[in-house]
């Protein structure tokens, strides 16, 4: 279900009217209402396809939200930027890549509504060909030559495997071939007959079984930039006349995948090629807040100019100064090759003569709803239609109660019922931030207007990638650890010659001067070291090394002395046994605005089995970073809180301490739980304030650093512990959390399931 009734509304605004049709003109709309006025003039003008730009990523992704509301979510596509530095040995995730290729495919073959991209995003140089690759498409009943599609895939940047696991993967065995395509969620199993593909499924890369049901394979590329001819030759060109890189210019030219490639672009490019140039003189370009794009732009580059000032004198060959190619053009470059018409987009006109929208947004009714109920009462009987937008099916059905208690009615039903005029609707649409626009008779209210919870915006960060080593990511200085000899210091790589070899080794320096050559074939003999900011390093044939593993081999025997008396202890104490969940957890579970991974759906369910039996729960959820661990925590502190209890969070930085407490704060919006964070952030009267709320029970979640072990505080009625990244807490840390943990169920989080410690 989509708002794309809505957008013919504006064909009667006077301010749009007279921007339609123009090839350079200003627009002035306030910031509510924006999205909604791109909609309208996307959908009444010629002008196609249109390129948004704005100055930031959150931007970008909030206006493609609501964009994808009013349009139809396939009309709308998000150009990313890189997340990775210029000049970074790193390259971008398949995911980024992937998603960048099909947005610039689809604007140059099968153009959308709407692209939107942040401006650091438009700036970026683009690869050879980047436009004008078509992916790889196969169907049930297909004619193909498998040994031709494993070779374009693996020419597109795809690795093979012996079974697929990550994005941009692929295997065959026999007659089977796996791929899991860059922009997808799954990954796509083809089983073929000779030549001809009998069977195209998903499959679960867990437990590698197939999913049934019908499928596509749709495969986009890994890679922006491909060792092409093209390529290939550049570089042996930059071989001769840039000799200070030749380890990169080496493996481009002899067509090798590596990580890191794509920070050569600009030396592989005679002429520099913007997206914006990609569109024709039918399309229309729209640039949100100019001044803040410039300035941001401005910003960025300075940050990219500084990064090569330094790399410079780092790679420098010898006296031979160094000039390092940005990868991003100034900003005046953005329009300037394109033949688009331009829009400039701006919340307040500067100027009488710029044509205006007549538009307001709500004012914030969290506490209360009365006002906001009356004012769209005044609407509906002033003849507007006023939609009301909820995130899921349960916040829908609250809504309309929560209007109906306050005097509106307000009956949840489908969009087509928008056109039968007047009155209120509620529908279950995603939209940021709602407005009220008198040309069109039309008002948008949201959840966060009503209740003040927003929209998360993260988005679930993709599976690490796998890397050739850890030593890529080491520069000299850095503290590693050798198996034998112990912590010593990183020197760089090094190149002898023994018997008339040369091979390459690891230097690593040791106390007194000592040095190890370690052969690059025997680095799993080398570990990072994890362990104090500025350790002490060991001598080589030294006892320091032995007796430091003999410490630490009493103290493992000593944790788990005390491990098994604390579990002893909680096995015999009796816990409490949390209800079955409340109408209220289901509705608060529906807002969710990702679909749960199994993996963590069953996390969930485990979670909430454990605090409903009569022993304490003591449960890990081990993740990678951005799979949903937080999400987990959420339930199972609405679950205790709904029964009564207070729940602590207990994190181990302040930042991370912030993050989640507005991650609490916006989930829990518009139910009576009051979250509050205790960090060096708050004053100390602000502190005060929080602790005595945790001590007679007013505060219902408390989140916060290392002070919440603080013996002045003293939850009234704890009932569950949450412990993120237990492994970061000191030994003192540790004694603390054991003593407010017996009897209390207990749920520690992690992305590290090996503590530092044992390192």
């Amino acid at each position: 279900m989509t708002l794309a009734q809505l957008p013919p509304y504006l064909r009667h605004e006077p301010a749009l009217a007279r921007v339609i049709g123009s090839r350079n003109a200003v627009l002035a709309a306030p910031e509510a209402v924006q999205p909604f006025v791109l909609a309208g003039l996307v959908t009444l003008s010629s002008q196609r396809p249109m390129l948004v730009a704005t100055p930031t990523a959150g931007e970008a992704e909030r206006l493609r939200h609501d964009l994808s509301a009013f349009l139809g979510e396939d009309q709308v596509l998000g150009l990313p930027a890189w997340e990775t530095l210029p000049f970074e040995r790193v390259s971008p995730s398949v995911a980024t890549m992937g998603q960048r290729l099909e947005c610039l495919w689809r604007l140059t073959n099968d153009p959308p509504l709407v692209v939107v991209a942040p401006v650091w995003s438009l700036l970026q140089s683009l690869a050879p060909e980047a436009g004008s690759r078509p992916p790889v498409r196969v169907r049930q009943g297909d004619t193909i030559d498998p040994e031709q599609l494993v070779r374009r895939l693996v020419d597109e940047g795809y690795r093979r495997e012996y079974q697929v696991e990550h994005r941009g993967e692929l295997a065959v065995r026999g007659s089977i071939v796996d791929v899991f395509p860059s922009t997808s969620d799954g990954a796509v199993r083809m089983e073929l007959w000779g030549d001809e593909v009998e069977r195209v499924t998903y499959f679960d890369v867990a437990d590698q079984r197939s999913l049934g049901g019908p499928a596509e394979l749709l495969a986009f590329g890994c890679r922006e930039l491909l060792p092409t001819a093209e390529v290939r030759t550049r570089a042996s060109e930059l071989l001769a006349s840039q000799p200070w890189g030749s380890h990169q210019w080496e493996r481009l030219a002899d067509g090798q995948f590596f990580d890191g490639m794509e920070s050569w672009l600009p030396w592989l490019v005679d002429k520099a090629v913007l997206v914006p140039d990609l569109v024709g003189s039918g399309a229309q370009v729209v640039l949100v807040e100019p001044r803040r794009m410039r300035d941001r732009a401005a910003e960025l580059g300075d940050e990219e100019a500084s990064l090569a000032s330094t790399l410079s004198e780092t790679w420098a060959a010898g006296a031979d100064p160094i000039r390092l190619e940005h990868l991003h053009a100034d900003f005046d470059r953005l329009l300037e090759r394109t033949e688009a018409a331009t829009l400039s987009l701006v919340a307040v006109a500067d100027s009488p003569s710029v044509p205006a929208v007549e538009a307001s947004g709500w004012v914030s009714a969290q506490r209360d709803p009365a006002a906001i109920a009356a004012r769209a009462g005044a609407l509906a009987r002033d003849g507007f239609s006023v939609v009301v937008c909820a995130e899921g099916a349960g916040t829908a059905a609250r809504m309309s109660a929560v209007l109906g208690e306050n005097g509106l009615e307000a009956p949840v039903r489908g969009v087509e019922a928008f056109r039968k005029g007047p009155g209120v609707s509620v529908v279950v649409q995603s939209v940021e931030r709602g407005f009220v626009l008198p040309s069109a008779k039309l008002a948008v209210l949201t959840e966060s207007d009503l209740t003040g919870r927003r929209r998360s915006h993260r988005r679930a960060r993709p599976r690490a990638r796998a890397v050739e080593g850890f030593f890529d990511a080491l520069s000299p200085g850095d503290y590693v650890v050798h198996h034998v000899h112990g912590v010593g210091r990183y020197g760089g790589m090094a190149k002898r010659s023994i018997g008339g070899a040369q091979r390459d080794y690891l230097l690593i320096e040791y106390r007194g001067g000592d040095k190890l050559y370690v052969p690059s074939d025997q680095i799993d003999t080398v570990t990072p070291y994890s362990g104090g900011e500025s350790p002490t390093l060991h001598r080589m044939g030294g006892s320091d090394f032995a007796r430091a593993k003999a410490k630490v081999r009493q103290s493992v025997g000593k944790i788990a002395e005390e491990l098994v008396a604390l579990y002893r202890q909680r096995r015999s104490v009796e816990g409490h046994s949390f209800p079955v969940d409340t109408p209220w957890q289901a509705e608060m579970e529906e807002a969710f605005p990702w679909t749960e991974t199994p993996d963590q759906l069953k996390a969930i369910s485990q979670v909430k089995s454990d605090m409903e039996a009569e022993t304490p729960m003591d449960r890990l959820v081990c993740g990678d970073v951005g799979f949903g661990k937080t999400e987990v925590a959420i339930r199972a502190a609405f679950k205790a809180v709904q029964d009564g209890f207070q729940v602590v969070v207990l994190v181990p930085t302040t930042l991370l301490a912030q993050q989640h407490f507005q991650t609490f704060s916006d989930r829990f919006a518009g139910y009576p739980v009051r979250v509050e964070a205790l960090s060096r952030f708050l004053t100390a009267a602000q502190a005060r304030e929080v602790v005595a709320g945790v001590s007679d029970g007013t505060v219902d979640v408390v989140i916060g650093t290392h002070r919440l072990l603080s013996a002045d505080v003293k939850p009234k009625r704890l009932g569950l512990l949450v412990v993120d990244e237990e492994q970061r807490f000191g030994v003192t840390h540790k004694e603390a959390i054991k003593a407010m943990s017996v009897g209390v169920d207990v749920l520690t989080l992690t992305a590290t399931p090996i503590p530092r410690t044992l390192e």
